[in-house]
């Protein structure tokens, strides 16, 4: 497969100059107008791009009640916000073409598919963090919107700490004072619960593989029924993610394998303390060992965790649905 080439990752510890990130809690339609109308108004009246990416009832609500003729882009969700990775480096194109046309100013308003909040949140909590270093070269002020009546409680919580403002009616901000700084945020091990399918013992259990031997084990495993382009996708990135953990992980590397009709779920874990980078993954950084190929793990791969604890470093790769 055609990858694209990496955008630059911003420097760890750098600041964001130019991308106030807001976020909005909502219970009614009403509450989301009130936010979204006057901050999309706001930037049409200056002249400034504004682009919304909602599901497609609430985009209509919005398309509606903005002026007739505003110019503004609506965004599909799904293609969009496939993957964490695939968005950063969606919306950083977006931008960037925005700014090369002479934009001084760029307003989104979107939101995280409900689908993916269900069934991957920890993956995009990662992304809301990140993105407050990867849209920081940019002009941009932008709301995410988070319906309180079907969003969890922890996901709202970590809303509220990825966020360093809060959209208020009228399209203003104000600060949160709940904001973690990004690095600090990711730094935390987040606990990650298995997969319905890991509570079986694994199909596959190999020590020290080499990369050509993990791809043959996924491939040996296969029961899966897949499409064979994502099955090939999952190859490649357990390729990736065994050759880091040999080259640059501590002994033992153990590769797990679990598969059944719809899903493939495997994992490599090492002793080591896993990448010193934070957005590892989710912006590339040259300068970072190993860096490349967890970008391309996060660009094909369905689903990826990265896991630390006290035995050491888990990355998970996950295709199709694993029984959520």
């Amino acid at each position: 497969m055609q990858l694209p080439t990496p955008l630059s990752s911003p420097a760890a510890g750098t600041a964001a100059k130019g991308y106030d990130h807001a976020a909005v809690q909502y219970a009614s339609d009403e509450e989301l107008l009130a936010v979204g109308v006057p901050f999309l108004t706001a930037g049409i009246a200056a002249g400034e791009p504004t682009a919304v990416s909602l599901a497609p009832e609430r985009a209509e609500l919005l398309r509606e009640a903005l002026p007739p003729g505003s110019g503004t882009h609506f965004l599909p969700t799904d293609d969009l916000y496939a993957r964490p990775a695939v968005a950063i480096r969606s919306y950083r194109e977006l931008l960037a073409g925005f700014v090369d046309a002479g934009a001084t100013g760029i307003r989104v308003f979107g939101e995280i598919p409900r689908a993916a909040i269900d069934t991957s949140w920890d993956w995009w909590a990662r992304y809301e963090a990140a993105v407050n270093h990867a849209y920081g070269q940019f002009p941009l002020r932008s709301v995410c919107a988070y319906d309180t009546r079907t969003t969890p409680r922890h996901v709202l919580d970590d809303v509220a700490r990825t966020h360093p403002f809060v959209a208020v009616p009228g399209g203003e901000y104000r600060p949160n004072d709940g904001y973690v700084d990004p690095l600090a945020f990711l730094a935390v091990p987040r606990p990650t619960a298995p997969h319905p399918i890991q509570r079986a013992e694994p199909l596959v259990v190999l020590t020290d593989p080499q990369p050509r031997e993990a791809r043959q084990a996924v491939l040996a495993a296969n029961r899966t029924g897949l499409p064979a382009a994502e099955i090939d996708d999952l190859v490649l990135a357990v390729s990736e993610i065994a050759d880091n953990a040999l080259r640059h992980g501590r002994p033992p590397v153990t590769l797990r394998i679990w598969a059944g009709p719809g899903c493939m779920v495997v994992t490599v874990h090492d002793t080591g303390d896993g990448p010193g980078d934070p957005f590892a993954g989710l912006l590339p950084a040259d300068r970072e060992v190993g860096g490349r190929g967890l970008w391309i793990t996060h660009q094909i791969c369905g689903e990826v965790t990265l896991h630390r604890d006290d035995t050491g470093f888990t990355a998970r790769l996950t295709a199709g649905n694993p029984g959520r």
